[in-house]
């Protein structure tokens, strides 16, 4: 080996040489970071941390009877109940609002009281720490369309922040009908002639097309009478009807003891706040050879069947 020259710059680097060939057959470091590797070298796992001070309210359950009956001719009140959590607290919740429409419709649809209606604001029922219950409430109309309907609630909290949840009911068919008046009065009439054309209207009460079937009857069900009177009584084909103002009594049907529709009476469900109704005319022969006399009563059904 050579004499190592220990003098000047280049012999200050080859002592450094030597000290650093011997630190590291020595298994010393002075150069570097000295550390020791634990169990998990390879996967390193660290804490993460965050404090969310806004939570999204959250729709558990949307209720409703299922299914509904509409009320013939007036409205029917319905409730959507909806159950919330906000982990924020009841207080956070700011808004709470509901949308029932029919599968023709959507949530988004114009409103119209055939298919779609709305609650801008649902009231509180119960309120306890995180959890909420709102009750949704609808007026349905009586002609509201049969079928599947869907209601979907909203909630908004005080960050605007909101969610959803909906349910299906189903609304069932409405055949139902009213008269008037609701007593047919032929009036004073003589043995041998016929009475006056009575009107009687015939009104949709409804969410569905309709035909209307009559029978009669005097006494009992079914016991062929059209009136029974002080004395004596009339047969029941002596009492006619039609739908048409210009037929004359030979051309009516005569009335029986079993259901039948009257010819040519139809009446469509209304879509609006109008009735819809049409009108069917009633006359009566005093015939001679059914000797009867003073006041004579009697019984008229009608009944809603679908068209």
């Amino acid at each position: 080996m050579g004499e190592v020259n220990t003098k000047g710059k280049g012999g200050f680097l080859a002592w450094m040489i030597i000290l650093g060939v011997l630190a590291y057959s020595l298994g010393l470091s002075f150069f570097a970071y000295s550390w020791t590797p634990g169990p998990n070298y390879r996967n390193v796992t660290v804490d993460t941390t965050v404090n969310i001070s806004g939570s999204t309210p959250t729709i558990l359950s949307v209720v409703m009877q299922n299914p509904i009956t509409l009320n013939a001719g007036v409205e029917r009140f319905i409730t959507c109940n909806v159950s919330i959590r906000d982990y924020n607290g009841f207080a956070d919740l700011q808004v709470v609002n509901a949308s029932l429409f029919h599968s023709t419709s959507t949530e988004g649809a114009a409103l119209d009281n055939n298919t779609r209606y709305v609650n801008t604001s649902c009231s509180p029922v119960s309120q306890s720490g995180i959890y909420a219950n709102y009750s949704c409430g609808f007026a349905l109309e009586y002609h509201a369309l049969n079928g599947t309907w869907n209601c979907t609630a909203r909630v908004n909290d005080s960050l605007n922040l909101q969610s959803l949840n909906s349910n299906r009911t189903n609304i069932s068919a409405l055949y139902a009908l009213n008269i008037t008046p609701t007593l047919i009065d032929f009036g004073v009439i003589d043995a041998g002639t016929y009475s006056n054309n009575i009107s009687v209207n015939v009104t949709n009460i409804g969410n569905l097309n309709i035909n209307v079937s009559v029978l009669g009857y005097a006494r009992n069900m079914s016991d062929g009478y059209a009136f029974v009177c002080d004395f004596g009584n009339y047969t029941i084909g002596m009492l006619k009807f039609a739908a048409n103002l210009t037929a004359s009594y030979q051309q009516k049907q005569n009335l029986s003891s079993a259901y039948q529709a009257i010819a040519g009476l139809r009446i469509n469900k209304t879509t609006n706040t109008s009735y819809s109704f049409n009108e069917t005319y009633w006359q009566f022969y005093a015939e001679p050879t059914q000797v009867a006399f003073g006041n004579c009563t009697g019984y008229i059904v009608f009944q809603a069947q679908p068209s």
